[in-house]
């Protein structure tokens, strides 16, 4: 994501940018509510009069409208985001119109904007410069591979063998997986992982047929493939290891410290009533907290002074995806948790 403008007045203003990955357009999905504006160059039927003997015809040209925001739609399939509202400046107004934001389409955001937004606006710039990240999860005749997002791992290919042990079978299943990562992990790093030697043996074949995707790969273990798979890898920090400090991975590590010591009665709180409780004695060391909490925050209470007050205090705090499992599990514990710095009764 790049900003090419941030003109704000305190926590009101106008903040312009160009999404530039599937990434991005989910992290609008995320700062864009009910009732902002958006400026951006759009398509829209306008009637057209030829001459005074032919009738009007409609045609659909490019403008740029100001819409009022009545709500969003995340197309992760199609690559767009969809923002349907009221045209407030431009041609038409009143008017119901959907601007479809894609990769590379300049938006213009005017708003209040809450400090997880701003927030999550610099986190989408700070990734934009990161590398992508593919994992194959691979086992004797089956295998899976997935795209590492930032909000959880898109399954993009599932390849299965032959059921047959003929002669030669086992490169054509390995030849048909390089040909797909050809296609799949362009400027990617990739991580092959599965049980026992398939792995391995992947691994020299794609050294011999695709030596430059076999450069940026490592090899990791995991017990299975497909989405236990990848969850796998993401647990064992292997992202980590590939992409610093990776958000996705960040977040299986955080929910699974949480659990732990839930289970044990130990440094966690969750729930609004329990945090804010922990917060009140100076407890907090890291705050978790869904993004779909956030977006309910008007129906729930100044929940956007809070996380100020916590960063005061000195809490770190990290916003999890709804959209992969550690972000399910925080949204079933009420979408809201700390790892505190001691434990209170």
């Amino acid at each position: 994501m790049r900003v090419i403008k941030h003109r704000l007045k305190g926590q009101e203003g106008e903040i312009s940018i160009i999404p530039e990955s599937l990434d991005d357009l989910w992290h609008l999905k995320y700062v864009i509510e009910p009732r902002d504006i958006i400026f951006a160059l759009t398509k829209r039927r306008v009637e057209v009069v030829r001459d005074k003997i032919r009738p009007e015809k409609v045609e659909k040209k490019s403008v740029r409208l100001g819409i009022s925001v009545i709500d969003t739609e995340f197309h992760k399939f199609s690559n767009r985001l969809r923002v349907r509202g009221t045209i407030e400046h431009g041609i038409d107004l009143g008017s119901y119109h959907t601007i479809n934001v894609e990769p590379n389409t300049k938006i213009s955001i005017i708003k209040h904007w809450r400090y997880d937004q701003l927030k999550r606006i610099n986190e989408a710039v700070r990734a934009s410069t990161q590398p992508k990240v593919v994992i194959v999860a691979i086992e004797e005749g089956e295998t899976s591979i997935g795209i590492v997002r930032q909000y959880g791992v898109d399954l993009a290919s599932e390849i299965k063998g032959s059921s047959q042990k003929m002669e030669g079978s086992r490169e054509i299943f390995f030849e048909e997986i390089a040909n797909q990562l050809e296609l799949i992990a362009k400027d990617a790093q990739v991580i092959i992982a599965g049980p026992g030697f398939t792995k391995e043996d992947f691994f020299i074949s794609l050294k011999q047929k695709k030596p430059e995707i076999a450069e940026k790969a490592v090899l990791e273990s995991a017990s299975s493939v497909g989405t236990s798979g990848f969850q796998e890898v993401l647990r064992r920090g292997a992202v980590d290891r590939v992409v610093k400090e990776a958000h996705i991975t960040k977040e299986a590590k955080l929910i699974e410290s949480l659990l732990g010591e839930i289970v044990r009665g130990g440094k966690a709180a969750y729930g609004m009533d329990e945090v804010q409780r922990a917060f009140n004695y100076g407890a907090i060391e890291t705050l978790l907290v869904a993004d779909e909490t956030l977006r309910e925050a008007p129906e729930k209470g100044d929940i956007d002074q809070f996380l100020r007050n916590v960063e005061s205090a000195r809490g770190q705090i990290v916003v999890f995806s709804t959209e992969f499992e550690p972000g399910q599990r925080l949204r079933s514990l009420g979408g809201i948790a700390a790892l505190l710095r001691f434990k209170i009764e």
